[in-house]
């Protein structure tokens, strides 16, 4: 009978670009087409048209929420808001510890501290019901442990949730301590559902690896987080407005990307690596942007048009249009949000999309475990000596 090698080593393309790993029910990006959604429905609809509790429950539950279960909804997620003690009282210190590196890197520690404080445990040890518990909880305390480090980063008392606000409300009032304008949390709230999901990202896949090990929820969603640090997933809104600064008026666009395109610099705010044609949540998040109208918004439009006609003729064949980063920053800018909150925000919706992923993969017990091809040195090599 021929020996075959079991587990046998696939080559695959750097980055796993394009590779299937598993299959999903939570929804798709359709890269050629400008088009995502989740579960059977359009994402930009959704973002348009529902709340954000609305899409929660249906990452969640697989269905969107008729008007008695999205009441209960909000009323179950609105009252976990608030911080056990022990986290509370941790805030501070951590705040000190991360005050260069951010709320992002500081929400990875507090994180940790609820999951260990609220005792989630392994996802292989609990039922269905106890996950999803898990990661209510942990979903309704981003948005606090975000604000609170922030504000506590800025010498300022955080303020404390409020159950009668909805989930995109109730962030703007932790952050800047004021209830924001309805035009504002409408604009926030559309971008926050935009961007719960978008198909196996490297934090959302990042998420489901750790998930696969039975760890527990907190240990996933810091795992999601920490790839949502690096600086080619996440922080891009601000790079973004940075790119419009720097440019800073209409006769500057030309030479300044072209001086940056032929050093072979990126533009932020330009690009995908999934869309081939332009990317749908930022065509959403240029209409809301005109909404709100100003001297900004009609230079980031210029800017966009000046760009992709530059990018067309310097990297031709190339389809390189906006994503989402370039007009979430104007967007936010114009909501009040300080350029340092604009990735948390991302995480405070993103955080959804993250834990429906592990509610899935929990459903799965086997564990993710590609391979790697060695490349050293011919092994074994002769041991040498032992240093005198």
């Amino acid at each position: 009978m021929p020996t075959t090698e079991i587990n046998a080593p696939i080559d695959a393309p750097r980055g796993l670009a394009g590779v299937v790993v598993t299959e999903t029910e939570l929804g798709d990006v359709r890269g050629r087409e400008g088009f995502y959604h989740y579960r059977q429905y359009s994402a930009v609809e959704l973002a348009t048209a529902r709340t954000f509790e609305d899409v929660w429950y249906l990452m969640f539950h697989g269905r969107l929420p008729d008007a008695e279960q999205l009441a209960a909804f909000t009323a179950e997620t609105a009252a976990l808001r608030g911080l056990p003690a022990a986290v509370r009282e941790a805030l501070p210190a951590i705040a000190r510890a991360g005050a260069r590196s951010g709320p992002l890197a500081g929400l990875r520690t507090a994180l940790s501290l609820l999951g260990a404080t609220a005792d989630f445990r392994p996802l292989y040890d609990i039922d269905t019901d106890r996950r999803r518990a898990d990661a209510l909880a942990a979903c309704a305390a981003v948005p606090t442990l975000l604000t609170a480090l922030h504000r506590i980063g800025r010498g300022r008392q955080p303020v404390e949730p409020r159950e009668d606000l909805t989930y995109a409300a109730n962030y703007l009032y932790m952050l800047t301590g004021q209830e924001p304008e309805p035009e504002q949390v409408r604009a926030i709230e559309s971008y926050l559902i935009s961007t719960i999901d978008h198909g196996f990202n490297a934090s959302t896949f990042a998420a489901r690896v750790i998930a696969s090990t039975g760890a527990d929820l907190a240990a996933c969603l810091v795992g999601a987080i920490g790839a949502l640090s690096g600086p080619l997933h996440g922080g891009a809104p601000s790079r973004a407005l940075d790119t419009l600064d720097a440019i800073g008026t209409p006769d500057r666009i030309d030479a300044w990307v072209r001086d940056r395109v032929l050093r072979g610099e990126r533009i932020m705010g330009f690009g995908h690596a999934v869309y081939r044609t332009e990317d749908p949540r930022s065509r959403m998040l240029r209409g809301i942007a005109g909404q709100f109208g100003g001297p900004r918004v009609e230079f980031a439009v210029q800017v966009e048009a000046a760009v992709e006609k530059l990018l067309a003729e310097l990297k031709p064949g190339r389809e390189l249009h906006t994503n989402v980063e370039f007009y979430a920053g104007v967007v936010m800018e114009l909501c009040g949000l300080p350029r340092e909150m604009f990735t948390p925000t991302f995480c405070a919706a993103r955080v959804v999309g993250w834990s429906a992923n592990i509610l899935e993969q929990a459903e799965d017990s086997k564990i993710i475990r590609p391979a790697a091809r060695y490349v050293g040195p011919p092994p074994p090599q002769p041991l040498p000596d032992a240093a005198a």
